[in-house]
């Protein structure tokens, strides 16, 4: 052991005149420990935030979507889809139709996003059908197959409102069971199923604000849908505003034929979205633009950017403070060790020696300090992350539980930031110390 390591050592063990030094020396050992662990924390939290939520995202929706400028829809959208299937990055591609909507059963209402879907291709750019828990979306499959079964024999778009005047006013129990059973298929969000008071077999009614040009005016447009299954994203956002229905039954529902409004696409970087989205804007041509998903959530993920500094800066105080408890500790330290310090150098200890006793001092506080942080910091994230041990209101922070999700980077960062402010605090005192004149400090001994 070097020398100046061994007697920074043994200061630190040594019983001391004054035991107000050595209650200081341990309070800044935990004031470094409890802003480590601290930092770790709030750190993972602010981390596993963050992929919460983009994991939720992206089981949610696509990565990037292609659409009209004018909003108008897309137009022979199966051959523009083959096209830009062929493009690098591109997983896989699907569909859609997205509108507002209001979705009652008896007296409850509330307003929605409606997605129609082909629900096979829609499986390979999202997972959301996948977090059906109750009931099925098979009824959905049935629903797109029949619907284009109809389209390739008449081969027009397909028109339900014929079937579906006739059975509106069923004149008996056998119409009403053929009723329901003809019923387009829907699939709720938990949320909103929750708000409505449907489950599986339940009837809602679905008002499109787009209505029908009559005589007497644009009136509402609505059809019944049998809800088929109830999925659980865990993202409080989509669990309590969306709804899903075929391709078809929403083409229908509005009128729309054989046109979508948009492309969805995922692809194999979900950080490059942004240029691929670009790329198949070009490849597409005049008219079309594209949106990713981290543009459709920006503001999100600068607020947990923002919040991430916020929390490193406002918590570090913490080992601030106890950087001043160690640069006390040390000065206290350097009176006290003033006639010890006296005797090394005329003995033929160097100045740097003596300065280099205070700074390891001051450095072993911090580093044992770091190390029981780190320790306590990673333990409490592990622990909490895996067993869920707080508790979150679904409604304000979309997640039910807080996310744990500690990173390596993270602790180095944070050990790094507590070393060097433990060691800014022992530059004073350890020059002081160095300045020592040994006749001074030994003329009345």
């Amino acid at each position: 052991m070097r020398f100046e390591l061994f007697v920074a050592a043994r200061y630190l063990r040594a019983k001391r005149r004054q035991a107000v030094i050595g209650i200081i020396t341990v309070i800044s050992v935990i004031g470094v420990a409890a802003g480590v662990a601290s930092l770790i924390i709030a750190l993972a939290v602010n981390n596993g935030f963050r992929l919460d939520l983009q994991n939720r995202l992206l089981g949610s929706i696509s990565h990037v979507n292609l659409m009209r400028v004018e909003n108008d829809g897309i137009q022979n959208w199966n051959t523009l889809e083959a096209k830009l299937d062929q493009q690098p990055h591109i997983v896989a591609s699907a569909p859609a139709i997205y509108e507002q909507v209001l979705i009652s059963r008896g007296a409850r209402a509330k307003g929605a996003i409606l997605k129609g879907i082909l629900p096979d291709r829609e499986r390979r750019v999202s997972q959301l059908l996948d977090s059906v828990k109750i009931g099925s979306y098979d009824a959905l499959v049935q629903s797109q197959k029949e619907a284009d079964a109809r389209r390739r024999e008449a081969a027009i778009p397909v028109n339900e409102s014929a079937r579906n005047s006739e059975l509106n006013n069923p004149s008996s129990i056998a119409g009403l069971h053929e009723r329901l059973k003809a019923m387009p298929p829907i699939i709720l969000g938990k949320d909103m199923a929750d708000d409505l008071g449907a489950t599986v077999g339940s009837v809602v009614l679905v008002t499109s604000p787009q209505g029908e040009l009559t005589p007497f005016g644009i009136v509402p447009k609505y059809m019944r849908f049998k809800v088929v299954g109830v999925f659980e994203s865990g993202f409080y956002d989509y669990d309590s505003s969306w709804a899903l229905i075929s391709l078809a039954d929403s083409q229908n529902l509005f009128g729309l034929g054989n046109v979508v409004s948009t492309i969805e696409f995922k692809v194999d970087d979900i950080y490059k979205a942004g240029e691929i989205g670009n790329e198949l804007q070009k490849v597409a041509g005049s008219g079309f633009m594209s949106t990713n998903w981290m543009e459709q959530n920006r503001a999100l993920f600068h607020a947990l950017r923002l919040e991430r500094i916020v929390t490193f800066i406002s918590i570090g105080l913490i080992v601030l403070v106890a950087a001043l408890n160690i640069l006390i500790s040390l000065i206290m330290m350097v009176m006290e060790k003033t006639r010890d310090v006296a005797v090394l150098v005329s003995m033929g200890a160097r100045r740097r020696q003596v300065r280099n006793v205070f700074i390891l001092q001051g450095m072993l506080i911090g580093i044992i300090g770091t190390v029981i942080g780190l320790i306590v910091g990673y333990s409490v994230s592990l622990l909490a992350g895996h067993y869920h041990l707080f508790s979150l209101s679904a409604q304000v922070y979309s997640i039910d539980y807080v996310p744990f999700a500690p990173r390596l980077i993270d602790g180095v960062l944070v050990s790094v930031v507590a070393l060097v402010i433990s060691f800014v605090a022992t530059i004073y005192p350890s020059y002081s110390a160095a300045k020592v004149l040994p006749a001074e400090a030994l003329r009345y001994e």
